[in-house]
């Protein structure tokens, strides 16, 4: 992990090797956009019936949307006019003050997405505060699994719900006793907050984007975090020290007076991050993809190109496709896109061909912590899929909308029109 700090923004770069597999980019000015996981007070200002949503604001310039079913009630507080479900007119009302987290960031004219079912993540469990949620990452054995559950039922806290992390594996009753223990006096501290609040307010600010990442992700698989920021790194170094003692040498001051590079040119970030931007993407064989995305959806087209194959058509185009579908993986992650996402691979006579590429498809989606949901390939040669939608994408975190343009990329001659 390289962690690239400059006076206006910090940018984090995750590789595999040598291969960039994610980019993320935080700005001083994100306090309004960049808020995913930030837990806040805020105020119900209309409830729509007829979209069963709630506009809350929460102090950001775009009031926040929270829907239905993120809606935490009693059941014996609220009235049912028909007896079944309660509606959302029901269970919300203008002006009442409610303790709300962000799960999606705003996004273009889009306002955050809320949720009252709030959760605290910590580094190898995430507490949810008054509910009764358990759960252990299916990510690890069934060893791991029965070990960890042992564990949970001596040291899970009264009222709250409790679900461990795939990064708790091989950890301790004590660790997994002192995150627990972290996370109690966290939420004590957002409730003491909100009662002292007036306003919509921030009650908690999830940590800075390096901390929140190395949180999410350092664990025995990494060999370094390179930060060439002294006082980020610092403050990485404490974090890791208090939760993850065992990793603390793996964080790394990159020392930019010593070195004869940034610490991007160093790692080959640059280049690769100029790649990502293209349209274009070349595969190792020579055949390429093509990214196109829109406002509904992501359209991505496999081309064989400069692949002719060695043996027959058939053959050909399973291999371009098998080497396509790893690489578009890699690329939906790197370049952070979500929302609804259609792939044209190149149509495949046999029906066995076309169920190996869906598997090889998934098996490289699996390595993406986003939740993603793929379906077969179609008889057209089409796979259909989401992949979930959290921020902005890569491009739009590192550009702006043309003011000429506005964006289409064309100019309409005006003499004309």
């Amino acid at each position: 992990m390289c962690v690239h700090v400059r006076p206006h923004a910090t940018q984090i770069a995750v590789l595999e090797g040598r291969t960039l597999v994610q980019h993320l980019v935080s700005r001083a000015a994100d306090d309004a956009t960049q808020i995913d996981g930030n837990i806040y007070l805020g105020r119900v200002q209309n409830v729509l019936p007829g979209m069963e949503a709630a506009f809350v604001d929460i102090g950001t310039p775009k009031n926040a949307v929270l829907y239905r079913g993120d809606v935490r009630y009693d059941r014996d507080d609220v009235e049912t006019s028909a007896g079944g479900l309660p509606r959302i007119e029901e269970m919300l009302t203008p002006g009442q003050f409610i303790v709300c987290q962000v799960t999606k960031n705003p996004i273009g004219a889009k306002g955050a997405r809320l949720t009252q079912e709030v959760s605290l993540p910590g580094r190898f469990a995430v507490m949810v505060p008054s509910s009764t949620a358990f759960g252990i990452s299916k990510r690890l054995d069934d060893a791991e699994r029965r070990r960890l559950r042992r564990i949970v039922d001596e040291i899970r806290p009264d009222g709250h719900g409790l679900i461990v992390r795939t990064a708790a594996e091989g950890a301790s009753r004590e660790e997994l006793a002192a995150d627990v223990q972290r996370l109690l006096g966290r939420w004590s501290s957002i409730e003491e907050a909100a009662e002292r609040a007036r306003t919509p307010a921030l009650l908690y600010r999830e940590p800075d984007m390096a901390v929140r990442i190395v949180r999410e992700e350092l664990n025995r698989d990494y060999r370094a975090v390179m930060i060439d920021d002294p006082s980020l790194f610092e403050e990485v170094r404490s974090y890791v020290a208090q939760v993850n003692p065992e990793l603390v040498d793996r964080v790394e001051l990159y020392d930019t007076a010593a070195e004869r590079l940034p610490v991007f040119e160093r790692f080959h970030v640059h280049e690769q991050l100029h790649k990502a931007l293209d349209r274009k993407v070349w595969l190792p064989s020579g055949g390429s993809l093509i990214i196109e995305r829109t406002e509904a959806l992501t359209v991505i087209d496999v081309n064989t190109g400069k692949n002719v194959g060695t043996s027959n058509l058939e053959e050909t185009v399973y291999r371009n496709n098998l080497e396509a579908a790893d690489e578009i993986a890699r690329q939906l992650r790197l370049r952070d896109i979500g929302g609804i996402i259609v792939i044209d691979f190149i149509d495949m006579e046999i029906r066995e061909n076309r169920e190996k590429v869906g598997a090889a498809l998934r098996a490289a989606l699996a390595r993406d912590k986003t939740r993603t949901q793929v379906f077969d390939i179609s008889e057209l040669g089409l796979v259909e899929m989401t992949r979930k939608r959290v921020s902005e994408g890569l491009v739009e975190s590192l550009s702006e909308v043309c003011a000429v343009c506005g964006g289409r990329g064309i100019v309409l001659d005006a003499t004309l029109v």
